[in-house]
């Protein structure tokens, strides 16, 4: 799952660090469920490992679906669920630094060139309102 937070026209993007997995790209705040959870605990727990915030999971809302097919590398197919989150309570810091080098408040309109392509791909579609995307699908 995903989290998208703005602030104005901004959105929190992070840079991976650690995973072997589109380290030094820019992603959105994401994780898996720990099993016995449901999404929106999953993602509350999330936000807090990761950013040290507390979401209010009363506003956090399934704004799309990523349907990723499997990459040419190899690895499984993903259904990932896209919350955006109204409101948190704390300061936005790197809560996990060795998976996190950096945070960054980009412009929506103006996203930085490393976002890894199919977040790209997820927030045009979001922008537009679409509420499934398809990546990497013939």
């Amino acid at each position: 799952m995903y989290a998208v937070l703005t602030d104005g026209g901004r959105i929190l993007l992070m840079r991976r660090a650690g995973s072997g997995y589109h380290d030094g790209e820019l992603g959105l705040p994401a994780g898996h469920l720990d099993g016995g959870e449901d999404a929106v605990s999953g993602l509350v727990r999330e936000l807090r490992e990761e950013l040290t915030i507390e979401a209010d999971p009363d506003s956090c809302a399934l704004a799309t679906v990523l349907h990723r097919a499997a990459e040419p590398s190899g690895g499984p197919e993903y259904v990932d669920l896209v919350f955006t989150v109204g409101r948190w309570q704390g300061t936005v810091a790197i809560g996990e630094p060795a998976k996190c080098g950096e945070l960054v408040w980009a412009d929506r309109d103006a996203l930085p060139a490393d976002v890894v392509p199919y977040i790209r791909t997820t927030l045009d579609a979001l922008h537009a309102g679409e509420r499934l995307v398809l990546i990497g699908w013939t």
